[in-house]
């Protein structure tokens, strides 16, 4: 019997391809990717949020919160000159005060914790970027953002109320020295009625940074320990956003906008960038985004438990938000990105 064998066609390891498109190319090197980087956050675009104290207390770490610090006013004025001196070139200020009433009203005391620290800031570091905090409830005994009053049994937060508050708060700041003042309340009106107060006292050049779309956050809570904020009652709900809405989020941008702020924010935000990228499509202003506590002590805690390389992912996530849209990036890793930065 004969056996017919069949030939396999010999494999021609020098055949030309046929493909002429390769991707790749240009991710050959570092230095070829870097060459064609798309998005780069430099450390000129962080702004470092920073927690002051009454100098009767003491510094203390926020367990919550591995590297950040409650810190007394001399101390949040050397961090500031630190965060400087490694690039950074804005802080964002929030003040935990001596004492806390219904209204807040330690908030604009020019001898308060904020006010004292903006003073030492710009008297340090006069090239730093001073941003403050414009909010009730690190200052009220009952956390929340506003005035409370009684409706038929329920306690609410009373929106026409809490508004002349509000601009005396950041009148005051801004009398301090503060160069934005960034009203994180989410009353209804608030830009424009803080707006007119600074204009109306002659301080026309203070900005403002709006919490223009600021959510009911689950990533929020390492941020009350952090202020001391934590609701007595209820929750915030009733004024911060629910996480569902993507068009109401862009109408409370448009009010904002038309009420005279100068730049937009989006709270928080590594799960709110198409809210970004919809700010940045549709408004002209500087879009800021807050990297917010749960987002940085997700990162701190995988990263201690050796699941990621903690630098690469905190990379990653600035890169990511940078790339949404956002021009300015709130965020507790800013000296840590700082140091490592090789522009």
């Amino acid at each position: 019997m004969t056996t017919t064998k069949t030939l396999e066609k010999p494999i021609e390891t020098g055949a030309k391809s046929e493909l002429t498109v390769r991707p790749r190319r240009l991710r050959r090197s570092e230095g070829i990717r870097s060459l064609v980087r798309e998005t780069i956050v430099r450390p000129e675009d962080l702004i470092y949020p920073l927690f002051v104290v009454p100098n009767s207390r003491q510094k203390a770490e926020i367990g919550a919160m591995p590297g950040v610090w409650q810190m007394r006013v001399r101390e949040v004025v050397e961090e500031a000159a630190r965060a400087f001196d490694s690039g950074i070139r804005a802080v964002l200020l929030f003040g935990l005060p001596e004492y806390k009433d219904a209204t807040g009203s330690s908030s604009w005391d020019p001898s308060g914790p904020v006010q004292l620290a903006i003073e030492g800031i710009k008297r340090q570091v006069p090239q730093m970027t001073v941003m403050a905090d414009v909010c009730l409830c690190e200052y009220t005994d009952h956390g929340h953002c506003g005035v409370i009053v009684d409706r038929n049994g329920t306690k609410d937060v009373d929106n026409d109320e809490t508004l002349p508050l509000l601009v005396k708060q950041a009148v005051s700041f801004a009398q301090a020295g503060a160069d934005f003042v960034a009203p994180s309340d989410m009353m209804d009106g608030r830009i424009g009625s803080i707006r007119s107060g600074l204009d109306g006292r002659g301080l026309s050049d203070v900005g403002i940074m709006a919490y223009s779309a600021k959510f009911a956050s689950g990533f929020y809570g390492p941020f009350r320990e952090a202020a001391e904020s934590t609701p007595q009652f209820g929750d915030r709900r009733t004024y911060q956003m629910d996480p569902a809405n993507g068009r109401e989020a862009l109408r409370e941008i448009e009010l904002d906008f038309e009420e005279g702020a100068d730049i937009l924010m989006v709270k928080p935000a590594l799960s709110y960038l198409d809210i970004i990228r919809g700010a940045r499509d549709n408004f002209p202003l500087p879009i800021a985004a807050y990297n917010v506590s749960g987002e940085y002590s997700m990162v701190k805690a995988a990263a201690e438990r050796g699941w990621i390389d903690g630098p690469r992912v905190t990379n990653e996530i600035l890169t990511s938000i940078k790339r949404a849209g956002a021009d300015l990036i709130i965020t507790y890793h800013a000296t840590e990105f700082a140091k490592t930065y090789r522009g």
